[in-house]
Parts: C-alpha cells; structure tokens; sequence
C-alpha cells in the first residue's frame, strides 16, 4: 500500500514510483513470454494488429518497439493487470471502482529504441473527469540510459491541455508546449516495480543509448464513473472492462479542460505511426 506521502506525491507532482510490486516469478514468466513474441516478430515485415515493429526491423534481426493489446495476446499480461496489490495502489489514487482502459507493452531495445515525444494521455481519449492514469510495470529496470520515462512535474494541474494539433491534425504529441526540457524528471525504478502518471502529466521518453532492454508493461486505467467524452462502443464491452466495482449509468461529470483529437493524421496507429507527422521530433533527436 502506498504511504501518505506517496498519495500526496501523486496528486501534487502528478506521478509517483513504487519498488518491489511484482515478484521475481512474476516478473521471469513476462519476459520469458515477451521474448517468445519478439522472437515471433520474426514472421512479419509491417505492422500487424500485434506487432509495431521498429522502421529497422527485419527477419533475421526482429526489432519490435510495441507489442499491442497484450492481455489478448497472453494470459501472463493478463494476470499482470489483475495482480491484487498493483490495483490496491491504484485504488488509493482514483477510488475502489476501477475500469481498464487499455494495454500496450513498449519495448526500447539496447541502442535504438525509439523515442516517444512530449504528450498527455487524456489528449487521445478525454473524459468526463480525470481520475485516469497510467501504470508502467518496468519489466527491466528503467535508468536515464536506457530511455526513462520523463515528466514534468505539477505540470497536470498547472495548465489545461495541452495542444497536439499540427496542420490541422491530431499527431499525437505536444505542438504548443510552455516548458522546457530542463524541467523534466525522470522515473527510475527497478524491475518489477511500477510507475504511475496522471492522465494529464505530460511525459516521453528518449531513445535507449545503452545496451540494455528497456520494456514497460502499460496499464492505462479509470474510474469506474469517468466515461470516455467520444462515446462507448456498447454497454456490455464497456462493462466488461471493469476490474473492480459494479457499472454505473451516472457519469461524474467535473470540470476539466478537454481537447478532442480529431481530425486523426492521415497515418493511423500507435502513437509511434501518429508522430511520425511531427514537423520536428526534439526528443528523437536527443
């Protein structure tokens, strides 16, 4: 469980990092898997409904950067998302009634992993009020080298959305930022520990300069009562999202700022494929 500070780090800073979540046995079976879908990678040449593959990607050398939807790929991804004391953290931060969202493991292989650049998550699907928010699971540990996650800290309260509009397109990424690299505080942690973020935080990542793997486990999760401002796409699918707590036909509904992310770019994908629109990339190039 986390401490008091913990929580107040969370909703003052806008992210916090928790050690020794998940077990050494835990943590063996997810890179043990991982490794065999890498290894499957081998079979394909462009993006697939499992696969984003790094632009070097190639049979004979697989370089996956995305593996999508992972609890429908393997039940260990799945079991990872329902482990009790991983929900047990999240609950102390946005109540006991919690829904998935979505899943998405990101791979940054030893010297070329991809940078992802400055966003919010709410950007790509705002709600109704904000108690939404982002578990990483570091299934290795996680160092300024091997590309980190970085955030900006107060930055989720301090401004509104921000815009990731460019030419009249959502890309994904932060067009109209206010701050500076410099102010940016990386999250490391070990394996098997986690890292959490607002919906709102601004945060990317830079490419991995070491030899290590970096690979991170993403949960993005909700309230049970925040319901998605661009609809739900039935009653009995939204509902079978939820992890914890009863469905609710009464959305709380609160004040925040939204932005929508529409029109999309005329590539359509992960988020890797939608930045890829960006007229510059300032932490691709870092």
């Amino acid at each position: 469980m986390l401490s008091k500070e913990q929580v107040e780090a969370y909703h003052r800073d806008g992210y916090i990092t928790v050690e020794n979540v998940y077990s050494a046995a835990e943590l063996d079976e997810l890179r043990r898997v991982t490794d065999s879908f890498v290894e499957k990678s081998r079979e394909v040449t462009e993006h697939t409904d499992v696969f984003d593959l790094e632009p070097s990607h190639q049979p004979d050398a697989p370089k996956v950067r995305r593996i999508k939807n992972p609890i429908s790929q393997h039940q260990a991804y799945r079991t990872a998302l329902e482990q009790g004391g991983m929900l047990d953290i999240v609950a102390q931060l946005i109540g006991p009634h919690i829904r998935l969202q979505n899943t998405k493991l990101n791979l940054k292989s030893g010297g070329f992993g991809s940078a992802v650049e400055w966003h919010q998550d709410l950007a790509f699907y705002p709600h109704t009020n904000e108690d939404v928010l982002a578990v990483g699971l570091c299934l290795d540990d996680m160092t300024v080298e091997n590309g980190a996650l970085m955030a900006i800290p107060g930055a989720h309260k301090s401004h509104p959305m921000w815009d990731h509009h460019q030419n009249g397109h959502f890309v994904g990424a932060i067009t109209d930022s206010a701050f500076s690299d410099d102010e940016a505080q990386t999250m490391t942690v070990r394996a098997g520990g986690i890292t959490i973020h607002h919906g709102r935080m601004p945060h990317g990542s830079r490419p991995n300069h070491s030899n290590r793997q970096r690979r991170l486990l993403l949960f993005e999760l909700r309230a049970v009562d925040a319901w998605p401002i661009l609809g739900i796409p039935d009653w009995e699918t939204f509902n079978s999202l939820i992890l914890r707590g009863e469905p609710t036909w009464a959305p709380r509904i609160e004040t925040c700022p939204v932005r929508i992310p529409l029109p999309p770019t005329p590539t359509v994908g992960s988020i890797y494929e939608v930045q890829t629109h960006l007229k510059d990339r300032p932490l691709a190039a870092q």
